[in-house]
């Protein structure tokens, strides 16, 4: 079966204000939901927004994710539902 970009479908994200780096948590059809962490958002001079891959996380990326993570798990766990 080939890809559907319908069926993909981005539930929460979050964006790093420092560094661009987003992570989102994502359900293609009705597969289980799974983080993603990438791309990055960067700002062009003309205001628009370019998307490049995460590639290695900096010390910020890592520092941000860290504070994030613990409403990024209760999320997931809230959109995954009970675990049987």
């Amino acid at each position: 079966m080939p890809f559907n970009p319908e069926l993909d479908k981005a539930l929460k994200k979050w964006t790093c204000d420092e560094t661009g780096l987003m992570v989102s948590i994502n359900r293609y059809g009705d597969g289980e939901p799974k983080l993603q962490i990438g791309p990055r958002i960067f700002k062009k001079k003309d205001g628009t927004e370019s998307q490049r891959k995460s590639g290695r996380l900096t010390i910020e990326d890592v520092m941000w994710l860290y504070d994030i993570i613990d409403e990024v798990k209760d999320e997931l766990s809230h959109l995954a539902g009970p675990q049987g």
